[in-house]
């Protein structure tokens, strides 16, 4: 069954180009694609997408409102930032709302639709962009005192979607070791999900 969008842009060129895209792959069908948050949630109202693909910037409200407004009324919809936005004060503002993902207007067609794809499995996804810029940023002073140094190492690399061999791999130590970290994480930060580990790490300055 192809995955449902809605597209959210006040750039109709934007729009033209999403749509190309998405509906030359039939792995995708695109609901609608509308200018402004109020077309959008009329648009929901009776037609509701598996994704709401929306710009940040838009008129009259940002689209980190329209994501949370679509979250109290319809909390199935995963809801996408598509952003040129790359600032990590504006990053870590958004993921704190628990929004499914945060992607750069950069970002390459066919990483897309892969993003798009982890994201209707139930994994978040931000543009490594950010993840890179994020990391490069982290001081000893941002460190959260909850979770072990190693805890928060196996965290941020968890958090830029290493699989748990690849961190065995990465800190020499046993995947049986990282899953017993991993279990710990998930206890200590009360989270049960991976999008509420991300929005852990990004309020606590971890990544």
């Amino acid at each position: 069954m192809a995955i449902k969008i809605i597209l959210v842009d006040d750039h109709r060129i934007v729009l033209d180009g999403l749509k190309s895209l998405f509906n030359q792959d039939e792995e995708f069908q695109i609901t609608d694609a509308v200018n402004t948050p109020a077309e959008a949630l009329e648009k929901i109202k009776h037609q509701p997408p598996d994704i709401l693909l929306t710009d940040y910037t838009l008129p009259g409200m940002t689209g980190l409102e329209l994501a949370r407004q679509v979250k109290e009324k319809y909390p199935h919809i995963k809801r996408v930032i598509l952003s040129m936005h790359d600032e990590g004060h504006l990053v870590k503002q958004v993921m704190k709302e628990g929004v499914d993902g945060y992607l750069l207007k950069s970002i390459q067609q066919a990483d897309l639709k892969n993003a798009l794809r982890q994201i209707m499995n139930g994994l978040p996804y931000v543009s490594p962009e950010i993840t890179r810029q994020l990391m490069a940023g982290l001081t000893h002073e941002g460190k959260y005192e909850l979770l072990t140094e190693r805890e928060q190492e196996i965290l941020k690399l968890i958090v830029k979607e290493f699989s748990n061999k690849q961190i065995a791999d990465k800190l020499f130590i046993s995947e049986r070791t990282v899953e017993t970290h991993r279990k710990n994480i998930f206890r200590k930060t009360n989270t049960a999900t991976l999008v509420g580990l991300v929005k852990f790490a990004f309020e606590h300055n971890i990544v």
